[in-house]
């Protein structure tokens, strides 16, 4: 057990350089591929869970927006896996970082705004300014519809960074709870652990639901630009 809280979201570094990158590339490395006219199941499972969430991101499309459907699917899936993987002990979870998820929302939230600006230019424009706003309120509105629109990516990676790390500083914290109370009080501490372990399956839960919700807001922002 860390003695730091913090300990475990410290990128890892190897001969004092950072393998981050190594740890991003992992999920990608546990995807199966069948190269057989048969495929087991879990290659099975795999193929049925893409073509699900393709659909449902797909659904609200235009032919326009369905060319991003093998990006954010692949979006999902890395950001599913890297949170799973980061429950396992000793791991590291680059979602953690604010400055992963930025590098993630930054690219493709400006991808969508630069496709609405290229493609829809009038209604593009017309989001900084309502219909019927009062004259004495243009400069106002201008500034906030400005302020919202360069706020989107970053609240998308402060609420994948939020969600993920609070959830991780939960199980750290009442698994050393668990672990100071068995020596205390037996009773106490396997009440925490049932706590603890309920926790840990509502992280899993979390880790694929905050994977399809980055990606869902993302897929609406492609929506509303094409």
């Amino acid at each position: 057990m860390n003695q730091n809280l913090f300990a475990s979201f410290i990128t890892p570094t190897m001969m004092g350089l950072p393998i981050v990158v190594l740890i991003i590339m992992l999920p990608s490395l546990l995807l199966t591929s069948s190269k057989r006219l048969i495929s087991n199941r879990l290659h099975s499972l795999q193929q049925w869970l893409v073509k699900l969430i393709t659909k449902q991101m797909m659904l609200i499309h235009s032919p326009k927006g369905r060319t991003w459907s093998l990006m954010l699917v692949s979006l999902t899936l890395f950001i599913g896996s890297t949170n799973l993987l980061g429950l396992l002990p000793y791991t590291f979870t680059p979602t953690t970082q604010l400055s992963t998820n930025l590098g993630m929302a930054i690219p493709l939230w400006a991808g969508t705004v630069i496709l609405g600006f290229r493609h829809k230019l009038k209604p593009s424009l017309a989001h900084f300014l309502p219909q019927g706003t009062p004259i004495s309120l243009i400069p106002m509105l201008v500034i906030i519809e400005t302020i919202s629109l360069f706020i989107q990516p970053m609240a998308l990676a402060v609420r994948l960074t939020a969600n993920i790390t609070a959830g991780h500083l939960l199980i750290h914290l009442i698994g050393g709870a668990t672990l100071a109370l068995t020596t205390i009080n037996l009773p106490t501490a396997t009440i925490t652990f049932i706590i603890l372990t309920l926790l840990t399956t509502l992280e899993f839960a979390v880790a694929l639901i905050q994977a399809y919700v980055f990606t869902l807001l993302v897929s609406l922002y492609l929506h509303d630009n094409t």
